[in-house]
């Protein structure tokens, strides 16, 4: 069962049938990112899917705010999932816009699968980072921050450094489908573009103490994405689970049978419990 839909210009994928599970990709991916997941999943769970604003190249750019970003995905939990609340699949950036929607909706979530990307605005996240670390992560960031502001004027460039720096940390994303037009994120957090990034809701305080959370890592990375004492709150929080795999940061793409063998059972597990 395949269906679409049209959320404020945004083209909605739905497959299979049972209880929602809206999927978030991060950059610089696409709904792609999620086929082996839905192809796990769709006899079970209605897996929906769609391009983050800007991610379809075939459209104009589009970047968006954190609130415009939270306002659409909540039109689209809505358009999907009327009457009951959803699970979050989330990658990348993916998880940043989606934890935000799901602390402010938190009645519209049921559950959270959260795939390298944990407490990133935690204070024990930020202080177990060493000098290298934080320099690696500045360093990629602000590239692609850069090709970002150079998009409008020289495209091509523009788009040369964002695939150059997707080549380089080990996107498998197929150049042709990479724009600088994805960057925008990024020239929120370092340009403070569209309101920046400020005022987020503070993962640690969220996921695990009020959602329930699964939450997977890339074990093959120069440096982590999430602290050790949140990987421990979720480690001993009922409901929650943590997963550790051998792969780089696209681990549903590195290790498939690991990462979607475990969602359906956390999720089979918390369908049963309802």
């Amino acid at each position: 069962m395949s269906e679409t839909l049209n959320v404020q210009g945004i083209e909605v994928r739905i497959d299979g049938a049972g209880p929602t599970v809206v999927m978030l990709h991060g950059w610089p991916d696409s709904p792609a990112l999620w086929d082996q997941a839905v192809a796990e999943l769709q006899d079970g769970y209605r897996c929906v899917r769609f391009a983050l604003p800007g991610y379809d190249l075939r459209q104009p750019p589009r970047p968006v705010s954190v609130d415009q970003m939270c306002d659409l995905v909540a039109a689209i939990v809505d358009a999907v999932s009327p009457d009951a609340p959803v699970t979050l699949m989330l990658h990348d950036w993916g998880c940043f816009f989606g934890y935000e929607y799901a602390a402010r909706h938190q009645d519209r979530v049921a559950r959270v699968v959260g795939a390298d990307i944990g407490d990133t605005n935690a204070g024990a996240y930020l202080k177990a980072l060493t000098a290298k670390e934080k320099l690696m992560i500045a360093g990629y960031q602000l590239w692609l921050a850069i090709a970002w502001k150079l998009g409008p004027l020289t495209p091509g460039l523009a788009d040369r450094m964002t695939r150059w720096m997707a080549r380089t940390i080990g996107c498998r994303t197929p150049a042709a489908e990479i724009g600088w037009q994805m960057n925008y994120p990024y020239a929120m957090q370092w340009f403070g573009v569209f309101g920046g990034l400020r005022g987020v809701a503070r993962v640690d305080k969220v996921f695990g103490p009020k959602l329930p959370t699964l939450f997977f890592y890339g074990k093959c990375k120069p440096f982590m994405f999430h602290s050790e004492r949140w990987l421990a709150q979720l480690g001993s929080t009922p409901g929650c689970e943590v997963h550790g795999l051998e792969s780089g940061h696209w681990l549903m793409k590195q290790q498939p049978q690991a990462f979607n063998r475990a969602v359906r059972q956390w999720l089979d597990r918390g369908t049963m419990l309802r």
